[in-house]
């Protein structure tokens, strides 16, 4: 199936563009975007004119930041095309759902991506804690900024999320991993003093076994970076490592360790497929959720003064 690729960054060349190559699924025939091209791809530098010019593609990826993304994907729909979003699949949780709306509407598939749902361990995670009795979850989720967003502003703008852009990864395996629906019960967010949206924060949910559940987030990481969860249970501990590609139980290895992003794009990818195919969609915003509850819920301090 033809796809086309809209907003042509750094997530897009690093992990976008090599899954589609390398699909048996999906043959990449257009890109969107003001400054960014594919080498042998059709480019184009509004989706309008992508939409007019090629009708016989489908589909509609879109890798932007979360606050221009409902205009694109809108206006694919509008098209009759199938959309499938990077996370977090919208800005906010009423454009999700007019998204969802419209897809449905049309017959058309949609799909909210969690590319670390698709971590290497995150399935057996989820199957080892299916009969567990949890006591406590702890996640530690901490990264550079300025590494993996450099001189990117508009993270920190209204709708940039901040530390929820790395953040609501956790919360999407954390969503996918436990049996129990969990909610909010606390927050505090940082915010720098030159910024509007937080640049770290703690999150403590209730738990309908009582178990204590807590997040903490940080945009500040210098040198080696954490992405870690870990659960305590009745029965035994789990631990997952590198943003879930390894994990651990009672202290030792388990599975096959990977590193990095290995293979969740393609297995994203390939779930965009099926979803076409079948004529599905899958638009689960509990991750987002959590978030949009931090900011209506959470304490909020103010830090010092952040710069790039």
């Amino acid at each position: 199936m033809q796809i086309a690729l809209a907003g042509i960054g750094k997530i897009a060349i690093d992990q976008h563009v090599p899954a589609l190559s390398a699909s048996e699924d999906w043959e990449l025939a257009a890109t969107v975007s003001r400054s960014g091209t594919v080498d042998g791809v059709d480019a184009f530098d509004s989706l309008d004119a992508m939409l007019e010019a090629c009708p016989e593609i489908r589909v509609v990826s879109l890798c932007l930041p979360p606050v221009p993304r409902f205009e694109y994907a809108a206006k694919a729909l509008a098209a009759g095309r199938h959309v499938m979003l990077e996370k977090p699949p919208g800005a906010t949780l009423s454009e999700c759902a007019e998204l969802e709306r419209m897809a449905r509407a049309r017959g058309l598939s949609i799909y909210a991506t969690w590319h670390s749902r698709e971590a290497q361990q995150v399935a057996a995670a989820k199957a080892w804690l299916a009969d567990k009795t949890l006591k406590s979850l702890h996640i530690t989720w901490r990264e550079d900024v300025r590494r993996w967003h450099p001189g990117q502003d508009w993270i920190f703008e209204p709708g940039g999320l901040g530390v929820f852009d790395p953040g609501i990864n956790a919360l999407s395996i954390l969503t996918e991993i436990l049996p129990d629906a969990i909610h909010l019960r606390e927050a505090v967010l940082s915010f720098p003093d030159n910024r509007q949206a937080p640049i770290a924060a703690e999150l403590a949910f209730r738990h309908p076994g009582g178990a204590a559940i807590t997040c903490d987030f940080d945009f500040r990481q210098e040198g080696e970076q954490t992405w870690e969860i870990e659960a305590i249970c009745a029965e035994g501990t789990l631990k997952l490592t590198h943003g879930g590609a390894q994990m651990f139980v009672y202290g030792a290895p388990a599975g096959e360790a990977l590193t990095g992003l290995a293979g969740e794009y393609p297995r994203l990818y390939a779930k965009m497929a099926q979803l076409v195919r079948n004529g599905r969609i899958d638009m689960d915003l509990s991750p987002l959720r959590h978030v949009a509850d931090a900011f209506l819920l959470g304490r909020r301090e103010t830090v010092a003064p952040f710069h790039f």
